[in-house]
Protein backbone atom coordinates (compact mmCIF):
# COMPACT_ATOMS: atom_id res chain seq x y z
CA UNK A 1 0.00 0.00 0.00
CA UNK A 2 2.93 2.59 -1.54
CA UNK A 3 4.39 2.47 1.46
CA UNK A 4 6.58 -0.25 0.12
CA UNK A 5 9.86 1.59 0.11
CA UNK A 6 12.64 2.92 2.29
CA UNK A 7 11.40 6.44 1.68
CA UNK A 8 8.30 5.55 3.68
CA UNK A 9 10.41 4.29 6.56
CA UNK A 10 12.34 7.52 6.67
CA UNK A 11 9.21 9.63 6.60
CA UNK A 12 7.58 7.56 9.31
CA UNK A 13 10.65 8.04 11.49
CA UNK A 14 10.35 11.78 11.09
CA UNK A 15 6.61 11.79 11.53
CA UNK A 16 6.58 10.08 14.88
CA UNK A 17 9.01 12.48 16.51
CA UNK A 18 7.52 14.86 18.98
CA UNK A 19 4.10 13.26 19.19
CA UNK A 20 4.20 11.67 22.64
CA UNK A 21 1.24 12.70 24.75
CA UNK A 22 -0.33 14.89 22.07
CA UNK A 23 -4.14 14.53 21.94
CA UNK A 24 -5.89 14.40 18.58
CA UNK A 25 -9.39 15.86 18.58
CA UNK A 26 -11.83 15.98 15.71
CA UNK A 27 -13.52 19.18 14.71
CA UNK A 28 -16.01 20.44 12.19
CA UNK A 29 -16.13 24.14 11.57
CA UNK A 30 -17.68 26.85 9.44
CA UNK A 31 -15.54 29.82 8.47
CA UNK A 32 -18.02 32.07 6.71
CA UNK A 33 -19.16 34.40 9.49
CA UNK A 34 -17.55 37.66 10.69
CA UNK A 35 -18.31 37.78 14.43
CA UNK A 36 -18.38 35.26 17.25
CA UNK A 37 -22.15 35.46 17.64
CA UNK A 38 -22.72 35.26 13.93
CA UNK A 39 -20.24 32.42 13.65
CA UNK A 40 -22.09 30.29 16.18
CA UNK A 41 -25.46 30.97 14.60
CA UNK A 42 -24.25 30.46 11.04
CA UNK A 43 -22.30 27.35 11.92
CA UNK A 44 -25.38 25.77 13.49
CA UNK A 45 -27.56 26.77 10.55
CA UNK A 46 -25.20 25.51 7.87
CA UNK A 47 -24.32 22.26 9.62
CA UNK A 48 -28.04 21.54 9.94
CA UNK A 49 -28.44 22.23 6.24
CA UNK A 50 -25.54 20.00 5.26
CA UNK A 51 -26.33 17.25 7.79
CA UNK A 52 -22.91 15.64 7.32
CA UNK A 53 -21.97 12.93 9.78
CA UNK A 54 -18.29 13.03 10.73
CA UNK A 55 -17.96 9.75 12.54
CA UNK A 56 -15.66 6.70 12.53
CA UNK A 57 -16.85 3.24 11.48
CA UNK A 58 -18.17 0.83 14.07
CA UNK A 59 -15.40 -1.10 15.83
CA UNK A 60 -14.39 -4.47 14.48
CA UNK A 61 -14.93 -7.60 16.53
CA UNK A 62 -13.09 -9.26 19.36
CA UNK A 63 -9.62 -10.76 18.91
CA UNK A 64 -10.30 -13.39 21.54
CA UNK A 65 -10.23 -17.11 20.87
CA UNK A 66 -7.72 -19.51 19.41
CA UNK A 67 -4.71 -17.72 17.87
CA UNK A 68 -4.78 -17.44 14.10
CA UNK A 69 -1.73 -19.12 12.55
CA UNK A 70 -0.15 -16.90 9.92
CA UNK A 71 2.23 -17.62 7.09
CA UNK A 72 4.37 -14.81 5.66
CA UNK A 73 5.03 -15.03 1.93
CA UNK A 74 7.55 -12.35 1.09
CA UNK A 75 9.43 -10.55 3.86
CA UNK A 76 10.90 -7.59 2.05
CA UNK A 77 10.21 -3.93 2.83
CA UNK A 78 6.41 -4.22 2.83
CA UNK A 79 6.30 -7.65 4.41
CA UNK A 80 8.28 -6.39 7.39
CA UNK A 81 5.95 -3.39 7.76
CA UNK A 82 2.89 -5.64 7.72
CA UNK A 83 4.39 -7.88 10.39
CA UNK A 84 4.99 -4.86 12.63
CA UNK A 85 1.35 -3.87 12.18
CA UNK A 86 0.50 -7.36 13.45
CA UNK A 87 2.75 -6.89 16.47
CA UNK A 88 5.92 -8.61 15.24
CA UNK A 89 9.10 -6.57 14.92
CA UNK A 90 12.56 -7.89 14.04
CA UNK A 91 15.30 -7.89 16.65
CA UNK A 92 17.25 -5.35 14.62
CA UNK A 93 14.30 -2.95 14.39
CA UNK A 94 13.68 -3.19 18.13
CA UNK A 95 17.33 -2.50 18.85
CA UNK A 96 17.39 0.45 16.46
CA UNK A 97 14.22 1.93 17.98
CA UNK A 98 15.51 1.49 21.53
CA UNK A 99 18.72 3.32 20.65
CA UNK A 100 16.82 6.08 18.89
CA UNK A 101 14.43 6.56 21.81
CA UNK A 102 17.34 6.82 24.23
CA UNK A 103 18.86 9.58 22.10
CA UNK A 104 15.58 11.39 21.52
CA UNK A 105 12.83 11.30 24.14
CA UNK A 106 10.34 12.54 21.54
CA UNK A 107 10.82 9.44 19.39
CA UNK A 108 7.80 7.34 20.37
CA UNK A 109 7.97 4.63 17.72
CA UNK A 110 9.02 1.91 20.12
CA UNK A 111 6.51 2.85 22.83
CA UNK A 112 3.70 3.03 20.28
CA UNK A 113 4.63 -0.40 18.96
CA UNK A 114 4.75 -1.88 22.46
CA UNK A 115 1.38 -0.31 23.34
CA UNK A 116 -0.31 -1.75 20.25
CA UNK A 117 -3.25 -4.09 20.84
CA UNK A 118 -2.45 -7.79 20.79
CA UNK A 119 -4.18 -9.24 17.73
CA UNK A 120 -3.86 -12.81 19.00
CA UNK A 121 -1.97 -14.24 16.04
CA UNK A 122 1.20 -16.27 15.75
CA UNK A 123 3.53 -16.48 12.79
CA UNK A 124 4.13 -20.14 12.10
CA UNK A 125 5.58 -20.19 8.60
CA UNK A 126 7.62 -18.17 6.13
CA UNK A 127 8.39 -18.45 2.45
CA UNK A 128 10.94 -16.12 0.88
CA UNK A 129 13.35 -16.71 -2.00
CA UNK A 130 16.07 -14.66 -0.24
CA UNK A 131 17.72 -16.60 2.59
CA UNK A 132 18.45 -13.44 4.59
CA UNK A 133 14.77 -12.45 4.71
CA UNK A 134 13.56 -15.90 5.73
CA UNK A 135 16.23 -16.19 8.42
CA UNK A 136 15.26 -12.82 9.90
CA UNK A 137 11.69 -14.05 10.33
CA UNK A 138 12.77 -17.28 11.97
CA UNK A 139 15.29 -15.57 14.24
CA UNK A 140 13.00 -12.73 15.34
CA UNK A 141 9.56 -14.36 15.56
CA UNK A 142 10.28 -17.87 16.79
CA UNK A 143 9.64 -18.71 20.44
CA UNK A 144 10.31 -21.86 22.48
CA UNK A 145 6.63 -22.75 22.02
CA UNK A 146 6.38 -21.74 18.36
CA UNK A 147 9.29 -22.34 16.03
CA UNK A 148 8.66 -20.60 12.69
CA UNK A 149 9.15 -23.04 9.84
CA UNK A 150 10.56 -22.11 6.45
CA UNK A 151 9.08 -23.54 3.27
CA UNK A 152 10.79 -23.56 -0.10
CA UNK A 153 7.64 -22.74 -2.05
CA UNK A 154 4.27 -21.17 -1.28
CA UNK A 155 2.52 -24.41 -2.26
CA UNK A 156 4.46 -26.34 0.35
CA UNK A 157 3.55 -23.71 2.94
CA UNK A 158 -0.14 -23.85 2.01
CA UNK A 159 -0.30 -27.64 2.17
CA UNK A 160 1.64 -27.86 5.45
CA UNK A 161 -1.39 -27.66 7.71
CA UNK A 162 0.50 -25.05 9.75
CA UNK A 163 -1.35 -21.92 8.58
CA UNK A 164 -4.89 -20.58 8.75
CA UNK A 165 -4.09 -17.43 6.79
CA UNK A 166 -1.30 -15.92 4.73
CA UNK A 167 0.07 -12.48 4.00
CA UNK A 168 1.30 -12.07 0.43
CA UNK A 169 3.83 -9.26 0.06
CA UNK A 170 5.78 -10.42 -2.97
CA UNK A 171 6.52 -8.77 -6.32
CA UNK A 172 3.34 -8.16 -8.31
CA UNK A 173 3.74 -11.09 -10.73
CA UNK A 174 3.37 -13.54 -7.83
CA UNK A 175 0.33 -11.92 -6.16
CA UNK A 176 -2.51 -13.66 -7.98
CA UNK A 177 -0.98 -17.14 -8.44
CA UNK A 178 -0.22 -17.36 -4.72
CA UNK A 179 -3.56 -15.88 -3.65
CA UNK A 180 -5.49 -18.23 -5.93
CA UNK A 181 -3.66 -21.26 -4.59
CA UNK A 182 -4.29 -20.10 -1.01
CA UNK A 183 -8.00 -19.51 -1.55
CA UNK A 184 -8.41 -22.90 -3.22
CA UNK A 185 -6.62 -24.43 -0.22
CA UNK A 186 -9.12 -22.81 2.16
CA UNK A 187 -6.53 -20.38 3.55
CA UNK A 188 -7.46 -16.75 4.25
CA UNK A 189 -5.52 -14.10 2.32
CA UNK A 190 -4.22 -10.59 2.91
CA UNK A 191 -2.75 -9.54 -0.43
CA UNK A 192 -0.83 -6.42 -1.31
CA UNK A 193 -1.85 -4.25 -4.21
CA UNK A 194 -2.23 -4.45 -7.13
CA UNK A 195 -4.31 -7.55 -6.63
CA UNK A 196 -3.17 -9.10 -9.92
CA UNK A 197 -0.54 -8.70 -12.63
CA UNK A 198 -2.66 -9.65 -15.66
CA UNK A 199 -6.28 -9.46 -16.75
CA UNK A 200 -6.75 -13.22 -16.87
CA UNK A 201 -5.45 -13.64 -13.32
CA UNK A 202 -8.08 -11.16 -12.12
CA UNK A 203 -10.95 -13.37 -13.27
CA UNK A 204 -9.28 -16.57 -12.04
CA UNK A 205 -8.82 -15.16 -8.54
CA UNK A 206 -12.35 -13.77 -8.45
CA UNK A 207 -13.75 -17.18 -9.41
CA UNK A 208 -11.66 -18.87 -6.72
CA UNK A 209 -13.02 -16.56 -4.03
CA UNK A 210 -16.59 -17.04 -5.24
CA UNK A 211 -16.10 -20.81 -5.14
CA UNK A 212 -14.68 -20.67 -1.60
CA UNK A 213 -17.06 -18.31 0.23
CA UNK A 214 -15.69 -19.13 3.69
CA UNK A 215 -12.27 -17.70 2.79
CA UNK A 216 -11.71 -14.03 3.66
CA UNK A 217 -9.59 -12.08 1.16
CA UNK A 218 -8.54 -8.52 1.94
CA UNK A 219 -6.60 -6.32 -0.49
CA UNK A 220 -4.04 -4.09 1.22
CA UNK A 221 -5.59 -0.68 0.64
CA UNK A 222 -5.37 0.48 4.24
CA UNK A 223 -6.68 3.95 3.42
CA UNK A 224 -10.17 2.43 3.60
CA UNK A 225 -9.82 2.82 7.36
CA UNK A 226 -9.19 6.57 7.16
CA UNK A 227 -11.76 8.49 9.18
CA UNK A 228 -11.89 11.52 6.88
CA UNK A 229 -12.57 9.30 3.87
CA UNK A 230 -15.53 7.78 5.68
CA UNK A 231 -16.81 11.28 6.33
CA UNK A 232 -16.37 12.00 2.61
CA UNK A 233 -18.67 9.08 1.83
CA UNK A 234 -21.42 10.80 3.82
CA UNK A 235 -20.75 14.08 2.00
CA UNK A 236 -21.30 12.33 -1.33
CA UNK A 237 -24.37 10.49 -0.03
CA UNK A 238 -25.90 13.82 1.06
CA UNK A 239 -25.29 15.23 -2.48
CA UNK A 240 -23.40 18.15 -0.95
CA UNK A 241 -21.21 18.62 -4.02
CA UNK A 242 -23.96 18.24 -6.58
CA UNK A 243 -22.99 16.48 -9.78
CA UNK A 244 -19.27 15.68 -9.69
CA UNK A 245 -17.92 15.88 -13.23
CA UNK A 246 -14.18 15.92 -12.56
CA UNK A 247 -11.88 14.26 -10.03
CA UNK A 248 -8.16 15.06 -10.03
CA UNK A 249 -5.54 13.25 -7.98
CA UNK A 250 -1.84 12.61 -8.28
CA UNK A 251 1.48 11.23 -7.10
CA UNK A 252 4.55 13.45 -6.72
CA UNK A 253 7.97 12.10 -5.70
CA UNK A 254 11.45 13.40 -6.28
CA UNK A 255 14.19 11.07 -5.11
CA UNK A 256 15.68 7.70 -5.96
CA UNK A 257 13.88 5.71 -3.25
CA UNK A 258 10.57 7.18 -4.33
CA UNK A 259 11.44 5.98 -7.82
CA UNK A 260 12.03 2.41 -6.56
CA UNK A 261 15.83 2.63 -6.60
CA UNK A 262 16.06 0.51 -3.46
CA UNK A 263 19.21 -0.62 -1.67
CA UNK A 264 20.82 -3.87 -2.81
CA UNK A 265 21.68 -6.18 0.07
CA UNK A 266 25.35 -6.98 0.49
CA UNK A 267 24.64 -10.71 0.93
CA UNK A 268 22.65 -11.04 -2.30
CA UNK A 269 24.05 -13.73 -4.60
CA UNK A 270 22.93 -16.77 -6.61
CA UNK A 271 23.72 -18.80 -3.50
CA UNK A 272 21.37 -16.82 -1.24
CA UNK A 273 18.55 -16.10 -3.74
CA UNK A 274 16.43 -18.72 -5.51
CA UNK A 275 16.49 -16.84 -8.80
CA UNK A 276 14.37 -19.25 -10.83
CA UNK A 277 11.65 -19.18 -8.20
CA UNK A 278 11.73 -15.38 -8.13
CA UNK A 279 11.27 -15.26 -11.91
CA UNK A 280 8.27 -17.59 -11.89
CA UNK A 281 6.30 -16.82 -15.06
CA UNK A 282 8.52 -13.85 -15.98
CA UNK A 283 10.99 -14.07 -18.90
CA UNK A 284 14.04 -16.15 -18.12
CA UNK A 285 17.10 -13.93 -17.68
CA UNK A 286 20.44 -14.34 -15.96
CA UNK A 287 20.73 -13.58 -12.24
CA UNK A 288 20.39 -9.82 -11.77
CA UNK A 289 20.52 -8.12 -8.38
CA UNK A 290 18.93 -4.96 -9.71
CA UNK A 291 15.93 -6.83 -11.08
CA UNK A 292 15.54 -8.63 -7.77
CA UNK A 293 15.67 -5.66 -5.39
CA UNK A 294 14.30 -3.00 -7.76
CA UNK A 295 11.71 -5.13 -9.49
CA UNK A 296 9.11 -2.34 -9.63
CA UNK A 297 11.12 -0.78 -12.46
CA UNK A 298 10.21 -3.56 -14.91
CA UNK A 299 6.86 -4.64 -16.34
CA UNK A 300 7.84 -8.31 -16.07
CA UNK A 301 7.62 -8.23 -12.27
CA UNK A 302 5.78 -5.03 -11.39
CA UNK A 303 3.05 -2.76 -12.70
CA UNK A 304 4.74 0.62 -12.79
CA UNK A 305 2.94 3.79 -11.80
CA UNK A 306 -0.40 2.40 -12.95
CA UNK A 307 -0.36 -0.66 -10.69
CA UNK A 308 1.83 0.53 -7.85
CA UNK A 309 0.64 4.09 -7.19
CA UNK A 310 -2.44 4.84 -9.30
CA UNK A 311 -4.14 1.98 -7.46
CA UNK A 312 -3.86 3.88 -4.17
CA UNK A 313 -5.69 6.90 -5.53
CA UNK A 314 -8.16 4.92 -7.61
CA UNK A 315 -9.22 2.79 -4.66
CA UNK A 316 -9.50 5.60 -2.13
CA UNK A 317 -11.77 7.46 -4.59
CA UNK A 318 -13.67 4.29 -5.45
CA UNK A 319 -14.38 3.66 -1.76
CA UNK A 320 -15.95 7.14 -1.62
CA UNK A 321 -17.67 7.38 -5.01
CA UNK A 322 -18.31 3.69 -5.83
CA UNK A 323 -17.67 4.54 -9.49
CA UNK A 324 -16.30 1.10 -10.39
CA UNK A 325 -14.48 0.29 -13.62
CA UNK A 326 -14.18 3.12 -16.18
CA UNK A 327 -15.80 2.78 -19.59
CA UNK A 328 -12.54 3.85 -21.22
CA UNK A 329 -8.99 4.86 -20.30
CA UNK A 330 -6.33 6.89 -22.06
CA UNK A 331 -2.78 7.21 -20.71
CA UNK A 332 0.41 8.91 -21.75
CA UNK A 333 3.83 9.66 -20.31
CA UNK A 334 7.35 8.36 -20.49
CA UNK A 335 10.71 7.79 -18.83
CA UNK A 336 11.77 11.39 -18.35
CA UNK A 337 13.53 11.68 -14.99
CA UNK A 338 15.11 8.28 -14.17
CA UNK A 339 16.77 7.01 -17.34
CA UNK A 340 18.47 4.10 -15.60
CA UNK A 341 17.42 1.09 -17.67
CA UNK A 342 13.86 0.77 -16.35
CA UNK A 343 11.00 0.18 -18.79
CA UNK A 344 8.08 1.50 -16.72
CA UNK A 345 7.30 5.23 -17.01
CA UNK A 346 8.25 7.73 -14.34
CA UNK A 347 5.74 10.30 -15.59
CA UNK A 348 2.17 9.21 -16.25
CA UNK A 349 -1.12 10.93 -17.08
CA UNK A 350 -4.31 8.84 -16.99
CA UNK A 351 -7.85 9.86 -17.94
CA UNK A 352 -10.59 7.45 -16.87
CA UNK A 353 -14.01 8.11 -18.38
CA UNK A 354 -17.34 7.34 -16.66
CA UNK A 355 -20.01 8.57 -19.10
CA UNK A 356 -22.96 7.29 -17.05
CA UNK A 357 -21.75 8.19 -13.56
CA UNK A 358 -23.56 10.67 -11.34
CA UNK A 359 -23.41 11.74 -7.71
CA UNK A 360 -26.83 13.41 -7.96
CA UNK A 361 -27.88 16.76 -9.33
CA UNK A 362 -29.46 19.95 -8.01
CA UNK A 363 -30.43 20.96 -11.55
CA UNK A 364 -33.16 19.69 -13.85
CA UNK A 365 -33.19 15.99 -14.71
CA UNK A 366 -31.02 14.98 -17.62
CA UNK A 367 -28.78 18.03 -17.69
CA UNK A 368 -25.80 16.44 -15.92
CA UNK A 369 -24.27 13.00 -16.35
CA UNK A 370 -20.73 11.64 -16.62
CA UNK A 371 -17.37 12.09 -14.93
CA UNK A 372 -13.66 12.08 -15.77
CA UNK A 373 -11.15 10.79 -13.23
CA UNK A 374 -7.70 12.27 -13.88
CA UNK A 375 -4.54 10.85 -12.34
CA UNK A 376 -1.12 12.30 -12.97
CA UNK A 377 2.23 11.33 -11.54
CA UNK A 378 5.83 12.39 -11.70
CA UNK A 379 8.85 10.91 -9.99
CA UNK A 380 10.80 14.08 -10.71
CA UNK A 381 8.99 16.69 -8.60
CA UNK A 382 7.50 16.70 -5.11
CA UNK A 383 5.29 19.80 -5.16
CA UNK A 384 2.10 19.14 -3.21
CA UNK A 385 -1.04 18.87 -5.33
CA UNK A 386 -4.26 18.14 -3.42
CA UNK A 387 -7.01 15.78 -4.50
CA UNK A 388 -10.16 17.54 -5.68
CA UNK A 389 -13.71 16.31 -6.30
CA UNK A 390 -15.32 19.04 -8.39
CA UNK A 391 -19.10 19.30 -8.44
CA UNK A 392 -21.63 21.79 -9.75
CA UNK A 393 -22.48 22.93 -6.21
CA UNK A 394 -19.17 22.55 -4.39
CA UNK A 395 -15.60 21.29 -4.52
CA UNK A 396 -14.15 18.95 -1.94
CA UNK A 397 -10.43 18.95 -1.17
CA UNK A 398 -9.74 15.47 0.12
CA UNK A 399 -6.95 14.43 2.47
CA UNK A 400 -6.74 13.64 6.16
CA UNK A 401 -8.48 17.01 6.40
CA UNK A 402 -11.58 17.63 4.29
CA UNK A 403 -12.51 21.10 3.06
CA UNK A 404 -15.63 21.98 1.06
CA UNK A 405 -15.96 25.17 -0.95
CA UNK A 406 -19.31 26.21 -2.37
CA UNK A 407 -19.16 26.99 -6.07
CA UNK A 408 -19.96 30.56 -7.02
CA UNK A 409 -22.39 29.26 -9.68
CA UNK A 410 -24.00 26.67 -7.41
CA UNK A 411 -27.71 25.97 -7.66
CA UNK A 412 -28.05 24.46 -4.20
CA UNK A 413 -26.21 27.28 -2.39
CA UNK A 414 -27.28 30.15 -4.68
CA UNK A 415 -29.56 31.85 -2.18
CA UNK A 416 -27.07 31.68 0.69
CA UNK A 417 -24.32 33.05 -1.56
CA UNK A 418 -26.60 35.89 -2.67
CA UNK A 419 -27.49 36.66 0.95
CA UNK A 420 -23.81 36.78 1.89
CA UNK A 421 -24.11 33.81 4.24
CA UNK A 422 -21.61 31.86 2.16
CA UNK A 423 -18.36 33.14 0.68
CA UNK A 424 -17.18 30.79 -2.13
CA UNK A 425 -13.56 31.61 -1.27
CA UNK A 426 -13.97 30.31 2.29
CA UNK A 427 -14.75 26.68 3.25
CA UNK A 428 -18.39 26.14 4.19
CA UNK A 429 -17.36 22.95 5.93
CA UNK A 430 -14.11 21.47 7.16
CA UNK A 431 -13.53 18.20 8.91
CA UNK A 432 -10.23 18.02 10.75
CA UNK A 433 -9.62 14.92 12.89
CA UNK A 434 -6.54 16.48 14.46
CA UNK A 435 -7.93 19.94 15.31
CA UNK A 436 -6.53 21.61 18.42
CA UNK A 437 -3.36 19.55 18.17
CA UNK A 438 0.08 19.99 16.68
CA UNK A 439 0.93 17.25 14.23
CA UNK A 440 4.53 16.64 13.21
CA UNK A 441 4.29 16.53 9.44
CA UNK A 442 7.94 17.23 8.81
CA UNK A 443 8.34 16.70 5.08
CA UNK A 444 6.51 16.88 1.79
CA UNK A 445 6.81 13.09 1.53
CA UNK A 446 5.17 12.68 4.92
CA UNK A 447 2.31 14.96 3.95
CA UNK A 448 1.83 13.01 0.72
CA UNK A 449 1.45 9.68 2.52
CA UNK A 450 -0.64 11.11 5.34
CA UNK A 451 -3.14 12.80 3.04
CA UNK A 452 -3.68 9.57 1.14
CA UNK A 453 -4.52 7.73 4.36
CA UNK A 454 -1.48 5.47 4.05
CA UNK A 455 0.10 6.24 7.41
CA UNK A 456 -2.54 6.82 10.05
CA UNK A 457 -6.10 7.74 10.84
CA UNK A 458 -7.88 8.66 14.07
CA UNK A 459 -10.08 6.79 16.50
CA UNK A 460 -11.56 8.42 19.60
CA UNK A 461 -9.23 11.39 19.24
CA UNK A 462 -6.08 9.27 19.00
CA UNK A 463 -3.86 8.59 16.04
CA UNK A 464 -3.87 4.95 14.90
CA UNK A 465 -1.86 3.19 12.21
CA UNK A 466 -4.10 2.60 9.17
CA UNK A 467 -2.43 -0.69 8.28
CA UNK A 468 -3.01 -2.01 11.80
CA UNK A 469 -6.73 -1.22 11.48
CA UNK A 470 -6.98 -2.77 8.02
CA UNK A 471 -5.35 -6.00 9.16
CA UNK A 472 -7.43 -6.03 12.32
CA UNK A 473 -10.57 -5.79 10.18
CA UNK A 474 -9.38 -8.77 8.11
CA UNK A 475 -8.69 -10.83 11.23
CA UNK A 476 -12.05 -9.85 12.70
CA UNK A 477 -13.83 -11.07 9.56
CA UNK A 478 -11.98 -14.38 9.86
CA UNK A 479 -12.92 -14.75 13.55
CA UNK A 480 -16.33 -13.13 13.73
CA UNK A 481 -17.70 -13.08 10.22
CA UNK A 482 -18.48 -10.00 8.16
CA UNK A 483 -17.31 -8.52 4.89
CA UNK A 484 -13.90 -6.87 4.53
CA UNK A 485 -13.88 -3.30 3.24
CA UNK A 486 -11.54 -4.17 0.37
CA UNK A 487 -12.53 -7.65 -0.72
CA UNK A 488 -12.58 -9.43 -4.04
CA UNK A 489 -15.03 -7.10 -5.80
CA UNK A 490 -13.10 -3.99 -4.81
CA UNK A 491 -9.87 -5.74 -5.78
CA UNK A 492 -11.35 -6.77 -9.13
CA UNK A 493 -12.31 -3.19 -9.93
CA UNK A 494 -8.89 -1.90 -8.83
CA UNK A 495 -6.97 -4.45 -10.88
CA UNK A 496 -8.97 -4.09 -14.10
CA UNK A 497 -8.82 -0.28 -13.94
CA UNK A 498 -5.04 -0.32 -13.37
CA UNK A 499 -4.50 -2.82 -16.17
CA UNK A 500 -6.50 -0.65 -18.57
CA UNK A 501 -4.19 2.26 -17.74
CA UNK A 502 -1.09 0.14 -18.26
CA UNK A 503 -2.40 -1.16 -21.57
CA UNK A 504 -3.26 2.31 -22.80
CA UNK A 505 0.24 3.53 -22.01
CA UNK A 506 1.94 0.58 -23.68
CA UNK A 507 -0.29 0.48 -26.77
CA UNK A 508 -0.69 4.23 -27.14
CA UNK A 509 -4.47 4.08 -27.63
CA UNK A 510 -7.79 4.26 -25.82
CA UNK A 511 -8.67 1.07 -23.91
CA UNK A 512 -12.37 0.31 -23.53
CA UNK A 513 -14.39 -1.78 -21.09
CA UNK A 514 -17.57 -3.66 -21.99
CA UNK A 515 -19.68 -3.62 -18.79
CA UNK A 516 -22.23 -6.10 -20.12
CA UNK A 517 -19.66 -8.71 -21.13
CA UNK A 518 -17.34 -7.70 -18.27
CA UNK A 519 -14.25 -7.64 -20.43
CA UNK A 520 -11.55 -5.33 -21.71
CA UNK A 521 -12.02 -4.94 -25.46
CA UNK A 522 -9.08 -6.12 -27.55
CA UNK A 523 -8.50 -5.49 -31.22
CA UNK A 524 -8.27 -8.53 -33.52
CA UNK A 525 -5.05 -10.40 -32.91
CA UNK A 526 -4.19 -8.61 -29.66
CA UNK A 527 -3.13 -10.60 -26.62
CA UNK A 528 -3.70 -7.99 -23.93
CA UNK A 529 -2.00 -9.96 -21.18
CA UNK A 530 1.10 -10.42 -23.32
CA UNK A 531 1.14 -6.68 -24.00
CA UNK A 532 0.68 -5.83 -20.34
CA UNK A 533 3.61 -7.84 -19.00
CA UNK A 534 5.92 -7.52 -22.02
CA UNK A 535 9.24 -6.40 -20.60
CA UNK A 536 9.52 -3.36 -22.83
CA UNK A 537 8.39 0.24 -22.48
CA UNK A 538 6.00 0.33 -25.45
CA UNK A 539 4.43 -2.45 -27.49
CA UNK A 540 3.68 -2.28 -31.21
CA UNK A 541 1.07 -4.82 -32.32
CA UNK A 542 1.47 -5.77 -35.97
Amino acid sequence: MKKEDNLFNLSRRDLLKGLAGVPFLGAVWYAGAKTTVDAKREKKFLLEQLNIKASPPPPTGSMEGKPIRLGIIGFGIRGEQLCRALGFATKQWLADMKESAEKNSNDTRLSEFLDQENLNVKITAVCDVFDVNAERVIDSFSTPENKVKRYATHKELLSSGEVDAVIIATPDHWHAPMATDAVNAGVHVYIEKPMTHTITETYVLRDAVKNNPKVVLQVGHQHRQTQSFLTAMDIIAKKTLGHVSLVTTNTNRNDDNGAWQYDIHEKASPQTINWDLFLGNAPKVEFNKEHFFRWRKWWAYGSGLSGDLLTHDYDRLNCILKMGIPRSVMASGGIYTHRDGRNVPDVLQVNMEYPDFSTGSSQEDGKEKGMTFVYSATLGNQFDRPTYLMGHDATMELGNVISIYADARSTRFADMIKEGRIDPSVPIYQYNPLANATDAVTSATAKYFANKGLLWTYRDGKRVDSTFLHMREWLSCIRNGGKPSCGIQEGFEEAISAHMAGLSYKLGRRIEWDPQEEKVIAKPGEDLDAVLIANEEKVVVV
